[in-house]
């Protein structure tokens, strides 16, 4: 048994708050102990840097044909399009990633890249690809492909994957997975290569047993993962298997401008559970693509704002209800609404937001804080309505509306407040 769920949420809140805290020393730790074991550790400042540096591992290593195992940093960075365009072929082998990979997509989800995908689409994709008649039962698409990607790995010269979390004290990378490829991917190539983001780091094993704790259970529901995969170095000489070379490159990418920084600080203590995204209303209504960068969701926002900057999320900041169940989710306790309150708050002090959508958010505010005025609204909104109004809802708006209003409606006013309701009715208050 787990026990009680919130103090296990307290036990990761308290460690990632630590780990972040104490960003410098561990992550000079770990390379230390990385190098030990005969590891290599590379640190990049921003994606281009990093996309730069595994370019170059690909080259020394002669390879041709990189396989990949999950990993949102290689996204982040555009690893495969940057190996494409200089001649290096690279294969996702997480199964949602492949979809995704052959339909030319970015991922939708943190953790179910191709969540998006029915799976008459998925079988139309393995058709295309040289699948030959299929039928969408899932055995079948699993069954197809595991052919596919058997080849693959067995012809790789060089294996990428992600970090989850590093062990600051052993040099220790650590990856979960529900599928093998994780494992073939980094034991087959001769030459390994972890993308993993500079914040992804616990101090110890016993810190490393708490993520264990949290993060199976707030990414998919499960108890443990299927795989969880620990590599301390590259493989020694009585080994039979397992890479001759191990590069574990640590990004940047706006990650350390959020160190010592009260309000978003908390941000990195973030691990990419995809949990705040499942909750989310707004997420469920548009789905990841929407969002329009790697990380998708209301933590996608906040993410998206720390690597390309609040202009960035003019928008997306205002892409969430607010209704706190993101914070009620999160497996480490990060108040992502408090985050998007500031968030916005910074997009407005920078004029970022064109002056007639600031305008209209400082003449609601005002309204909001009116009673007077906010019952004078309500009347003349019903009047302006009329035209407008048919079954309880709002059609086509012109003017400044019109866009807004020409893919979807809005309900309209009510008849009665409920304040008018409790006034007039008897049967309310009974």
């Amino acid at each position: 048994m787990l026990g009680r769920w919130e103090d296990w949420r307290e036990r990761g809140r308290a460690i990632r708050a630590h780990s972040v805290a104490h960003l410098d020393a561990l992550l000079d730790s770990f390379r230390e102990n990385l190098e030990r074991a005969g590891g290599t550790c590379h640190f990049a400042a921003d994606a281009s840097e990093a996309a730069r540096i595994a370019l170059e591992i690909a080259r020394s290593s002669g390879a041709r044909l990189v396989v990949k195992s999950k990993s949102m940093v290689s996204e982040e960075v555009r690893l495969n399009h940057h190996f494409e365009e200089h001649g290096i072929e690279s294969v996702e082998t997480d199964l949602g990633e492949w979809i995704v990979q052959l339909a030319k997509e970015m991922p939708s989800h943190i953790i179910l890249p191709a969540i998006h995908k029915s799976r008459s689409q998925i079988r139309e994709l393995f058709q295309r690809h040289g699948g030959g008649p299929l039928t969408d039962d899932t055995r079948t698409l699993a069954a197809y492909a595991r052919r596919a990607l058997r080849e693959r790995f067995l012809a790789a010269d060089l294996g990428v994957s992600g970090c989850n979390f590093a062990v600051a004290e052993t040099g220790s990378v650590a990856i979960f997975t529900n599928e093998g490829n994780g494992r073939m991917v980094t034991t087959l190539p001769a030459t390994h290569v972890v993308m993993m983001g500079m914040e992804r780091i616990v101090p110890t094993w016993a810190d490393l047993e708490v993520m264990a704790e949290l993060l199976p259970r707030s990414a998919t529901g499960q108890k443990i993962t299927t795989y969880l995969n620990v590599l301390t170095g590259p493989a020694t000489r009585d080994e039979i298997d397992g890479p001759r070379a191990l590069h574990v490159i640590v990004l940047d990418n706006g990650r350390s401008r959020q160190l010592g920084d009260p309000e978003f600080q908390s941000i990195l203590h973030c691990i990419r559970c995809g949990a705040c995204l499942n909750v989310c209303p707004v997420y469920r209504q548009i789905g990841g693509h929407a969002y329009g960068y790697t990380y998708p969701g209301p933590i996608g926002i906040l993410l998206t704002a720390m690597m390309e900057g609040t202009a960035a999320v003019r928008d997306l900041a205002h892409a969430s209800s607010l209704c706190g169940a993101c914070a009620d989710a999160c497996p480490v306790r990060i108040d992502i609404p408090r985050m998007l309150i500031e968030l916005r708050r910074e997009v407005d002090d920078k004029k970022i937001a064109p002056w007639p959508e600031r305008l209209a958010f400082k003449l609601l505010a005002r309204l909001l804080a009116s009673p007077g005025l906010y019952r004078l609204a309500v009347r003349a909104g019903r009047i302006l309505q009329r035209p407008f109004s048919t079954g309880g809802r709002i059609g086509r708006v012109p003017l400044v509306l019109g866009e807004w209003t020409r893919t979807r409606d809005l309900p309209a006013l009510a008849g009665r407040t409920f304040q008018e309701r409790w006034a007039q009715d008897k049967d309310l208050r009974a």
